[in-house]
């Protein structure tokens, strides 16, 4: 099917890294206004592919043709800048604010504050080579959102968010006209920003119209028509492989055509369907009713305070999830547990048959000559799977998706995203009874997430989870401690999307004050000349403080009606769904409120 006034159109793209083939003859187009995700396991070529289409990459055959006279931002999944620049240059890398007239540079200057702001980067007078590797990636991406280009390329955009930042990102392109390509582990997210999903898969591209909820449905029709076809390729190929065996040496004509036509049957028939994967339940070592109690600890750096006499028992079988934004502590806590950190007051009281797993945002540290196969069994042969059953570390590896083949590599010759995974499977194999898993879905593939989450679910041992991942979180925990700054923990029984919803009942406190510091912030440098309202915008921005005032007092209503216990089972369902309008419509008003108070 034609598109529509396509922005971009991939003919025949096809793409090998030494003898192996990442992609072949790869055909789609993506139209105006579509948000389209890309899905693909790790080292299969999703970032390579991202790299043609934005130019930064060639590949061996076919053309990459972009509609005429189209702005591209691409968010990469390294950022690369000078490092000399400071926060506010590398906003303005690509542009010439000099050229601009007045209006458009206050208003780029504008956009530009606001999302660094949302982004929580502050001090635009700070140096690149100040910064982490998160907060380049969110300086990057604040970048290219400013910009607001017509096709816009984003490469695992939420790394390096919290949850607030992911949220307001996921609503702020759901809502964008830009159109979108995107790669991203986040499923939520995928699920809420894009109606098209693109999936590499053996070489070939499959291409879904609808969300990632849609893509999951239809995936697997296909992945069973697949399996029929190759069950019935299978019985006929033993046919005539029968028949091969028998025929005489001298073929006729139609001999040879059958012959040819056998070899095709054969590539069919020996098809392997790596979906057929059971589900993974090893014999976890024997852990004890005692397994840690946080004793009234206490943790500053400075004046920033992380714990502060805090108190927790954490019980037998326990699955929590850890919370927060960036920068309250959350892997400072799980460092003190492990010994790691010491705090400056209390302390940790661990059992003695506990036996930690810990899965670090930077603990990978492989000797990249050593082959994948040898990284395993450093750390055991086999693993325990009860009953006297046994797994190898090659059948283990091959759980999570390296083939025989692969597993005779080097770690080189590996993806970032494959050497992720074999961390994990390093820290897996070790055979612990309480996992502590610090961002662990960062640069992994959603389908060995979707093997991580099962191996979880069937996990006889404590876990401890540290992400920003919601789906995740949701499939794998079974509560909460929520990290809120200076020192403030919450423990909170349910999942994470359950907290959302029970923080979304509870009264707002006044924004007043930090709207007005927000403007404050958010004035732009450019403030020689300052333009004011027209009559239009005047008048918009009065009735959207109008506007403003009534959805709050909507939304406070709600909130105590549905705490008073008084309504219909009915009038609780039409109200619990309104809330959540209520909260788009107010941050949307609330946000080009803020956006014409510069002018007013």
């Amino acid at each position: 099917m034609a598109l529509v006034n396509p922005f971009l159109q991939v003919k025949n793209l096809t793409r090998s890294v030494g003898d192996r083939m990442l992609f072949s003859d790869v055909n789609f187009g993506i139209a105006e206004g579509q948000h389209v995700g890309l899905i693909a396991k790790n080292g299969t070529g999703k970032t390579t592919l991202l790299n043609i289409i934005a130019g930064k990459d060639s590949p061996d055959e076919g053309s990459v043709v972009y509609r005429k006279d189209l702005c591209v931002g691409y968010l990469e999944q390294l950022p690369d800048y000078p490092m000399h620049m400071t926060v506010r240059e590398a906003c303005h890398w690509h542009l010439n604010l000099a050229s601009m007239d007045v209006d458009k540079a206050l208003e780029y200057e504008i956009r530009s504050n606001q999302i660094l702001t949302k982004l929580k980067i502050f001090d635009q007078d700070q140096l690149l080579s100040e910064l982490s590797g998160g907060q380049l990636k969110r300086v990057a991406l604040a970048n290219v959102l400013t910009i607001e280009p017509d096709f816009l390329i984003l490469d695992e955009p939420t790394n390096h968010l919290d949850l607030e930042m992911i949220e307001w990102l996921e609503k702020y392109l759901s809502r964008s006209s830009m159109t979108l390509l995107m790669v991203t582990h986040d499923r939520y997210f995928l699920d809420r920003v894009c109606s098209v999903i693109l999936e590499i898969d053996d070489e070939r591209l499959y291409t879904y119209r609808g969300n990632y909820a849609y893509y999951l449905e239809k995936r697997q029709e296909r992945i069973e028509a697949q399996t029929a076809q190759t069950a019935r390729a299978q019985n006929l190929y033993r046919t005539e492989l029968d028949w091969m065996r028998r025929m005489p040496q001298a073929r006729g004509h139609k001999a040879r055509y059958r012959e040819e036509a056998f070899y095709e049957l054969e590539k069919v028939a020996k098809q392997r369907m790596e979906e057929k994967r059971m589900r993974l339940q090893l014999k976890s070592s024997y852990i004890g009713s005692k397994i840690f109690e946080a004793e009234y600890v206490s943790k500053r750096y400075g004046d920033l305070t992380i714990l502060k006499d805090f108190y927790y028992n954490f019980s037998r079988y326990e699955k929590m999830g850890i919370v927060g934004a960036n920068g309250t502590g959350k892997s400072t806590f799980v460092k003190m547990l492990l010994g790691l950190e010491r705090p400056d007051d209390g302390r940790f009281v661990v059992g003695e048959t506990v036996r930690f797993g810990y899965f670090s945002q930077e603990g990978m540290n492989f000797n990249q000559q050593m082959k994948v196969i040898d990284a395993i069994r450093r750390q055991a042969e086999y693993v325990d799977l009860g009953g006297g059953r046994h797994l190898t570390a090659m059948q283990f590896l091959q759980h999570f998706m390296f083939t025989p083949e692969q597993q005779q590599n080097y770690i080189y010759k590996l993806s970032g995203g494959e050497q992720r995974r074999l961390y994990l499977c390093q820290v897996l194999m070790s055979n612990p009874n309480f996992l502590v898993l610090d961002e662990p879905t960062n640069d992994l593939d959603i389908l060995t997430l979707q093997i991580l989450e099962e191996y979880l679910a069937d996990f006889r041992g404590c876990v401890i989870v540290v992400s920003h991942d919601r789906y995740f979180m949701d499939k794998v925990v079974d509560h909460l401690l929520v990290f809120s700054g200076n020192g403030e923990v919450k423990d909170f029984p349910g999942n994470y999307t359950q907290y959302r919803e029970w923080e979304s009942l509870q009264p707002r406190p006044d924004t007043t004050a930090r709207c007005e510091t927000n403007i404050e912030k958010a004035k732009p440098r450019l403030n020689e000349v300052k333009r004011r309202l027209t009559f239009k915008e005047r008048h918009e921005y009065e009735q959207l403080g109008r506007d403003i005032d009534a959805l709050e007092a909507e939304k406070a209503a709600i909130v105590n009606a549905l705490s008073d216990g008084s309504l219909s089972v009915d009038e609780i369902t039409e109200k619990s769904k309104r809330l959540p309008q209520l909260e788009v419509e107010l941050d949307t008003k609330s946000e080009r409120w803020l956006e014409l108070s510069e002018w007013a």
